[in-house]
């Protein structure tokens, strides 16, 4: 599990380790590790070209540091400080006494063309501006240099985190570096995990520095605020049937889905419940005969959720259209329900917390305009928050909240606690359809006991899978997405980690 920390967090760490470690020993295990990484990125160190972007903090000493180590290997190295004065005083002696020299482009020295030239022609530019406890995008001085990295022929390698970006909220308000590598140090940063700030941070690569004894409760733990799964997280938490299990005993999902209008949103929900680990699947709707023509298996009644026979979860909402009182009735039974689409616009507030009150959970799945329709906002500020989006929903709601999107979250109910990233997906997964399946699976993995959190975390996981083995570069139905997700599932039982 990779997992991400607060910045306030992360330096109380860093404290606490630099009080048993000698003066800059830290520094010199990231400036050692973010070396390392840059001539992985170069190929080949001796003649190369290397700029280093500094400001006036600590990232900026480890790119000076660094800058030393790769001068020491033949590489050109020139520092460019914004802020003159202020840069690490011991990272620069370190770059002057192994060749490297220095240029000024900061505090009243505007970044000329010459500097701007420079950055361009660079095989390798470190953006050590702005460390992780920046607000805001890049000054007005860095933002010259940041375009001209961007545009420039060789990668970018931010140290901790792409100057601009916020650590904390994954927010990028205003210009920032585009990184093609991001070196994080002891610890992932909230902003590195989740869009937009994701985005531009291409490839992460962790260094390990030590940092790990200094966090609550060692890593994955204590003041976490978020976590994204991998294989073997997400293995542990399928649904493996016993010997003695049957239909029933695997669970019953009950799909409330689809309308005259669109009876195919019922046939998708359908066809991810089947693959989702319960036992059966019941249909309530007007879309039965198509869903008995797709889905023979299916369990179809038209007598209504509530006299339609156990289950042990609700799927509700998927091409619903303005069936407020199927909805209604839905929410009033005492089981796991998964709220989606049309049925987040007819669940009433008061309805959803009343459930949480009795200790019933709920799962609300919406996508980013949904989201801002809930919350009286534009989706332009949901999707720029999405961490704050997800966890006010779910405080508003007193409901578990997956956010579907280019960063899907998932929040506990109450908005606390540690928010779940999906690492997996494709962007040829925003096709119409694909969030009925993701519906029909989350209830599912409901049905057969997972919490609402964990329903919500596998079925992204699995969802955003069977999407990549379905497009494999092309685009895909929502069909093709549901029919990859046994596939999805092997490869992540029968992962080494997993089985090990």
């Amino acid at each position: 599990m990779r997992t991400a920390y607060s910045v306030e967090t992360v330096r109380a760490a860093e404290r606490e380790l630099m009080a048993r470690l000698p003066e800059g020993a830290l520094m010199q295990r990231a400036a050692a590790g973010l070396a390392a990484a840059c001539a992985d990125v170069l190929g080949r160190v001796y003649g190369s070209r290397v700029v280093l972007l500094v400001g006036s903090g600590d990232n900026g000493g480890d790119a000076l540091y660094a800058g030393a180590r790769l001068a020491r290997r033949g590489a050109g190295v020139r520092a460019v400080l914004l802020s003159p004065g202020r840069a690490h005083a011991g990272g620069l002696a370190a770059l002057r006494r192994a060749g490297g020299s220095v240029v000024e482009a900061g505090a009243g020295v505007p970044a000329g063309a010459s500097v701007v030239r420079l950055v361009e022609q660079a095989d390798l530019v470190v953006d050590g501006i702005v460390g992780i406890g920046g607000k805001g995008g890049l000054r007005e001085e860095a933002v010259p240099l940041a375009e001209a990295a961007r545009r420039g022929r060789g990668a970018v390698v931010a140290v901790d985190l792409p100057s601009g970006v916020d650590a904390d909220t994954g927010e990028v308000r205003g210009a920032a570096v585009r990184a093609d590598v991001t070196v994080t140090f002891g610890a992932y940063k909230p902003g590195l995990l989740i869009d937009p700030a994701r985005e531009y941070a291409g490839v992460v690569r962790f260094v390990d520095i030590g940092l790990e004894l200094g966090l609550p409760g060692g890593a994955g733990a204590g003041a976490a605020q978020v976590k994204a799964l991998q294989h073997a997280d997400v293995a542990r938490l399928l649904p493996v049937p016993a010997a003695e299990s049957d239909k029933y005993r695997r669970g019953v999902v009950g799909i409330a889905a689809g309308s005259a209008r669109y009876p195919g949103a019922a046939v998708l929900a359908v066809a991810g419940a089947l693959r989702g680990g319960a036992g059966a699947v019941r249909y309530v709707g007007p879309a039965g005969g198509a869903v008995l023509a797709r889905h023979p298996e299916t369990l179809v009644s038209e007598r209504g959720p509530a006299r339609a026979g156990r289950v042990q979860a609700w799927v509700v909402g998927p091409g619903a259209g303005d069936d407020a009182a199927t909805v209604g009735e839905v929410l009033a039974a005492d089981v796991p329900v998964l709220i989606d689409a049309d049925g987040l616009r007819l669940a009433e507030v008061g309805a959803v917390r009343g459930r949480g009150a009795r200790g019933v959970p709920t799962l609300m799945t919406p996508h980013a305009g949904e989201a801002a329709a809930l919350l009286g906002v534009e989706r332009e500020v949901v999707e720029s928050g999405r961490l704050a989006a997800a966890r006010e929903l779910a405080g508003r709601y007193g409901a578990a909240v997956l956010l579907k999107g280019s960063t899907t979250v998932v929040a506990e109910a109450g908005g606390g606690g540690a928010v779940r990233v999906n690492p997996t997906g494709t962007p040829w997964l925003a096709t119409a359809g694909s969030g009925d399946v993701l519906s029909g699976l989350g209830g599912s993995l409901l049905a057969a006991g997972l919490s609402a959190v964990d329903a919500g975390s596998a079925a992204a996981y699995l969802h955003g899978l069977a999407g990549r083995f379905a497009a494999e570069g092309a685009p895909v139905s929502a069909e093709d997405v549901a029919g990859r997700i046994p596939e999805a599932w092997r490869s992540v039982v029968r992962a080494p980690a997993a089985r090990g």
